[in-house]
């Protein structure tokens, strides 16, 4: 399944994304990870999630945010949560390319059995209508 996080900055997404990652590591029998654009989240997530800096692979944008989120699936079969902060900040293509990634995130989401959660800073008026019958929103 894919959640989706929406809301301008300053509304308490962050605080929020910290406390499904902690809380998907008390009840997760596999790997949590967190995605996210710096180090900045590394005294407020558990230890015993992975958390991973796109800084440091250089991933800019949808196709590479997709290409490596599908690299930790594969990578690791018993990935059960993940987590991506800062989503729009990531990837530069801003709102415009937020449907079609849902879309293919929500297919490997299945494939894969894992929950994928994205952070999006932005107004939900400005996220288009479709993507509902896709994501879940919180």
């Amino acid at each position: 399944m894919v959640t989706l996080l929406i809301g301008k900055k300053g509304t308490g997404k962050t605080k929020k994304l910290i406390s499904l990652a902690n809380e998907a590591v008390a009840a997760s029998s596999g790997n949590v990870v967190v995605i996210e654009k710096g180090s900045k989240l590394t005294y407020d997530v558990t230890h015993k999630a992975r958390l991973i800096d796109t800084d440091q692979y250089l991933v800019n944008g949808y196709d590479m945010l997709f290409g490596f989120i599908s690299g930790i699936c594969a990578g690791n079969y018993d990935v059960t949560d993940i987590l991506v902060d800062s989503t729009l900040k990531i990837c530069p293509e801003g709102v415009a390319g937020i449907e079609n990634f849902t879309k293919k995130l929500q297919e490997l989401s299945k494939t894969a059995s894992t929950n994928i959660v994205l952070l999006i800073s932005a107004d939900e008026n400005e996220i288009p209508d479709s993507i509902n019958a896709v994501c879940q929103k919180v």
